[in-house]
């Protein structure tokens, strides 16, 4: 016997696929994008956290460099090199020899391929001063790279994070309310690429020092 359809139990037409198909298209990528977005906001956050302890140990080696200087200080010594003071000693008179004129400013749409002369940067797991020879742009986020050497830990590379700093001495500007005193500004900066970024992540901050003359 032949069993007639009834109109209830129709298939959907081409059109009706169609639709569902485009409607789950669109939330499908709407996700994806969303998931992304979350991803990439993740890996900024991660990297700017891991760039800011980079920071910080830099800051806190020019702090114990500089309380070793003073407790050390005495006029018309000099300081063995293997001493925090007198690496402390050693950076200052870098320093000096190499004064910067303009500072690197940050907000910038790229991040510098070459630093400014007077550049540099610290091992802060040795506590000593090295020059700007290792100072180069982050492949991934701003870090300092070591290598065991010797037994010791050395800086191979400082990717995207670099001090500068600007000396203030009382002697030459003639103040002669502070003859005794003056002080350095350290400039720590860092730029980096990040995905998702139309432009480089870039953090600073700034460390005044002083130190008797």
């Amino acid at each position: 016997m032949l069993r007639r359809h009834s109109s209830g139990s129709r298939g959907d037409t081409l059109i009706e696929v169609l639709f569902a198909v485009s409607v789950f298209s669109l939330v499908a990528v709407g996700g994806l994008a969303v998931m992304n977005q979350g991803s990439a906001a993740s890996e900024r956050a991660l990297e700017i956290s891991l760039v800011r302890d980079q920071m910080n140990s830099q800051a806190e080696t020019l702090r114990f460099l500089n309380n070793s200087y003073v407790s050390a200080f005495r006029a018309g010594i000099t300081y063995g090199s293997g001493t925090p003071a007198g690496q402390w000693a050693l950076m200052s008179a870098s320093i000096k020899a190499k004064p910067i004129a303009t500072l690197s400013a940050l907000g910038v749409t790229s991040c510098p391929l070459s630093y400014a002369p007077g550049s540099f940067i610290l091992n802060t797991q040795l506590a000593t001063f090295a020059d700007a020879s290792n100072l180069k742009p982050a492949t991934t986020f701003s870090q300092v790279n070591y290598v065991m050497s010797g037994g010791k830990p050395t800086i191979s590379s400082s990717q995207g994070l670099w001090i500068e700093a600007v000396s203030y001495d009382p002697i030459t500007s003639g103040d002669a309310a502070q003859s005794t005193i003056g002080y350095i500004d350290f400039h720590i900066f860092a730029c980096w690429d990040s995905p998702g970024q139309p432009v480089p992540v870039t953090l600073g901050t700034i460390v005044r020092l002083y130190e008797p003359r």
